[in-house]
């Protein structure tokens, strides 16, 4: 297990450098920094000023090295540094200092706010609204995909069948906005659900109130994709193990339906089940833009949105490297569960 860990963190660490090198050569030459910084009011001697503190006097590879040592968890800084951007990790050293340290994204151009802290006030929103997206999905998806398997070729199958395909079809931003207007406008009398609004709506008299209604909404535009596909793919996989000879054991044994169903059949038929539970997972923590902007859910996606319509690139880099950190601890826990899951399943 720990040389599984070792070597999966070793790719990991790999993955997350191709990121860092992708994100920071794509966002260069879009725009001048120091001039969104400052605005249209910035005096030439200012923008000089902001340039040479961001280092873009400096030459693009020197620019991408510095880059590089604020966003690794290992770093070579000096200590005055380390004390002017309140870097937090253990460190050794003289004047020049080796350590290691919580990753540091930069600043926001609009806000001058930490892009840590930024996107650590946005991820729960996030984190919230993909589990209960994928609670929802997996719940319904597995049990729709049980019956269409044992009611094969009838009505249940068929319609099942036809509603998935409909699910994976649709596009999220589409539905969005066909759930926001139906459910939040032409039936809110009898829902009470809004087309829009956050885990939290500040108050001018009561401050920050917890709105449970608001996560209804999106929670299940988001869960109608990865819904599809677990329905279709439990019931394949399902079928298929129904037709295997240790099936056929169990049966002979004297064991109902049921037993041979949920006691051998099932857990068999749940791996490519929890692929893609793990898959969807991961990409709804990694933002749904469009579904969250759609809502006016305050989440990762939006935060970026919002960002790239500012400008504000330290932010937007900072979800996507988030983004691609989340897709790479996703795959490996996906790893682990499969040892769990499958006893057949070593970790080599």
């Amino acid at each position: 297990m720990t040389r599984f860990l070792f070597k999966k963190t070793g790719y990991g660490l790999w993955v997350m450098a191709g990121v860092v090198t992708v994100v920071f050569f794509l966002f260069q030459g879009l725009g001048d920094p120091a001039r969104l910084v400052t605005g249209q009011s910035g005096d030439a001697k200012t923008l000089d000023n902001i340039r040479k503190e961001l280092a873009l006097d400096k030459p693009l590879f020197f620019q991408y090295f510095l880059y590089l040592n604020d966003v690794s968890p290992f770093c070579i800084h000096h200590k005055n540094t380390i004390i002017e951007k309140g870097f937090r990790g253990v460190f050794w050293g003289g004047n020049w200092k080796m350590g290691i340290k919580i990753p540091y994204l930069r600043r926001s151009y609009q806000s001058k706010r930490s892009v840590s802290e930024i996107l650590a006030d946005a991820l729960p929103g996030t984190i919230l609204l993909a589990v209960l997206s994928m609670f929802f999905a997996t719940a319904v998806g597995i049990i729709l995909g049980v019956l269409s398997a044992i009611k094969k070729d009838s009505w249940v199958d068929h319609a099942a069948f036809i509603s998935s395909v409909a699910g994976i079809s649709a596009p999220s931003f589409f539905m969005g906005i066909l759930i926001a207007w139906f459910f939040g406008f032409v039936l809110h009398d009898y829902t009470g659900l809004y087309m829009t609004g956050s885990m939290k709506d500040s108050t001018a008299f009561s401050g920050d109130q917890f709105i449970p209604r608001n996560m209804v909404l999106p929670a299940l535009t988001l869960g109608i994709r990865p819904l599809a596909i677990i329905v279709q793919l439990t019931r394949s996989s399902l079928l298929e193990t129904l037709s295997m000879d240790f099936i056929r054991t169990a049966r002979s044994k004297g064991l109902s339906n049921t037993a041979v169903l949920l006691r051998h059949a099932l857990p068999n038929a749940l791996n490519p089940v929890i692929t893609s539970i793990t898959g969807w997972f991961a990409e709804l923590l990694a933002g749904a833009f469009f579904v969250e902007y759609i809502f006016g859910w305050q989440g990762l996606g939006k935060t970026t949105v919002d960002a790239l319509e500012k400008l504000d690139y330290p932010v937007v880099m900072g979800s996507l490297l988030c983004t691609a950190l989340i897709f790479v601890l996703i795959n490996i826990l996906s790893d682990l569960l499969y040892t769990k899951l499958d006893p057949r399943v070593r970790l080599q």
